[in-house]
Order: structure tokens, then sequence, then C-alpha cells
């Protein structure tokens, strides 16, 4: 036993220099006051930074348009990537592995990149304005709105809802249905007794990737959203870079963390003792 907890302590050492160490770097410095005269007093300790994001009703409106689109964008790529998973999975060879390369390429592009590519799409001159203007109507406001920071977020993170939910299909026998349907039991009874309960382990890991990505998110939300559509992100990047606020930057991304990290393990908690109960356990 000693011999692997020897041979796990390079991977234990990487694991706290990169991400256990910066995480109590960046709640040390939430704690710090800090003057705009003279900066952070890494020797003061106030709770003033905390006190201020909680009663400050701006902050609530800016975590309740992260969360809700967040929430949003989740269930967006759970309706589109679950079947899209499911006819993945019951493609025969070559087409199912064109498709899943088609599906994994958006990934080797940049988010900005991408971002750009919206912004293109949907701006006063873009492409969608062009095509309605061509059809008789007047242009629309879709860029730097709810709107475009959604549907952006949906093509970005769709695939990490896809491959979760194929993965788990893999897993699922195909004669298994065949067998039900030749039993006389329909197409939507296939569906919710065999195929949903294989889907709900890869839906319930696709959400939770979908979810924090969505809430954490920066490139999108700062280019499509622009000044006013204010995400915890950008408002995170604005204290650090604009206000040089770290504290208080550091205090929103402390509590980002947190209340992702409640949200996510409750929706895990929720979805995975509904799960057992379907399968009877």
């Amino acid at each position: 036993m000693s011999r692997g907890y020897l041979l796990s302590l390079p991977a234990l050492a990487l694991f706290t220099g990169l991400l256990i160490l910066p995480l109590v770097m960046t709640l040390v410095l939430s704690f710090n006051v800090f003057d705009y005269q003279v900066g952070v007093k890494a020797d003061e300790w106030t709770l003033a930074h905390y006190l201020s994001l909680f009663s400050d009703s701006y902050f609530y409106e800016i975590f309740w348009r992260t969360f809700w689109i967040s929430a949003l964008v989740t269930l967006l790529c759970v309706v589109i990537g679950v079947p899209e998973a499911y006819i993945l999975s019951r493609m025969g060879t070559p087409w199912r592995s064109i498709f899943l390369i088609l599906i994994l390429t958006p990934l080797l592009i940049s988010v900005v990149v991408r971002a750009f590519g919206w912004s293109l799409l949907l701006g006063a001159d873009g492409l969608v304005n062009q095509v309605i203007q061509a059809l008789g109507g007047r242009p629309v406001k879709l860029l730097y709105t709810p709107f475009a920071v959604i549907i952006a977020l949906v093509h970005v993170m769709l695939p990490f809802m896809i491959i979760p939910v194929w993965t788990s299909l893999q897993k699922l026998d195909p004669s298994a249905e065949q067998a039900a349907l030749s039993l006389g039991a329909s197409q939507a009874t296939v569906m919710r007794k065999i195929v949903l309960p294989q889907v709900m382990p890869g839906v319930l890991s696709g959400t939770l990737i979908v979810f924090g990505l969505a809430a954490s998110s920066f490139a999108i939300p700062g280019l499509l959203g622009g000044r006013r559509l204010k995400m915890v992100a950008t408002v995170v990047y604005d204290q650090y870079l604009s206000e040089l606020n770290w504290p208080m930057g550091a205090t929103i991304a402390v509590v980002l963390l947190l209340v992702n990290l409640l949200i996510m393990l409750s929706w895990n908690r929720l979805v995975e003792s509904r799960y057992k109960k379907s399968l009877g356990v």
C-alpha cells in the first residue's frame, strides 16, 4: 500500500500545485484589504468584500443572469444532444466515424474565433439581418443580447453533452430494443424503459460539464454580451484588470465556485436518486 502512495505522489503534487494551491491563494486574497491608493494590503484582513457582494443587488442580478442562462444552455444541449447522440450510436461505419469527427472538429477551433464568427452572423450588418432584410423585414438586434450568448454557448457546449451520452449508449445492446419491440412494446415504452435508464448517467455527466463550463464562461459573454450584458466571469475580469480590485475579484470568483458546486452537487444527488429509484435499487 505504501508503494501505491509513493507512486501517486507525483500526480498528487501536480494536482496540488495546479489546482489546490491557486484556489487557496484566491481564497486568501479575497480576505485582504484593498485601498485604491496603495492597492492590496496583504497583511490586513477584512470581510468587507463578502459583505459588499451579498448586500448589493447589482451582484444578485449578475449571478441570477449567469445561472439562468447556464441552465437554459444546459437544457437546450440536452434537447439537441441526446437525440443526436442516439442517432450517432445507431449509425454504421463509416458514417459514425465521419459524424463523430464533425462533432469533435469545433473543439479544435478557439472559442474566441467561434465567438467572432457568431458576431459576424448576428451583427447589425451580419448575414442573419441581411437575410431578414432581403425577405422584406426590418433589422433585428441580435448581438449583445441574451439570445446571442445562449446560441453561441449551445454551439460551444454541445459536444460536451453528445460525447458522454453517446458513450453511455455504447453499453446498450440494440438487440434488447428489438426484443422489446417484438414482444409488443411501443417505441415510446422502449425509449422510457430501456434506452432512458442507460442514457441517464451520460446525461448527468453532460449536464454537469455543460452547466459548469457555461456558468464560468468568459469569452462568449465578453464578446457577444458586450458591456451591458454582464455575467460573473466578465465581472471578475473587470475587477481584476479594470478596477484593479483583486480581493473583490477573488471574492466573486470564490462565491461563483461555491454556488456552482452547490448547484451541481444538488443536481447530481437528485438525478442519481431518481435513477436508482427507477432501477429499484
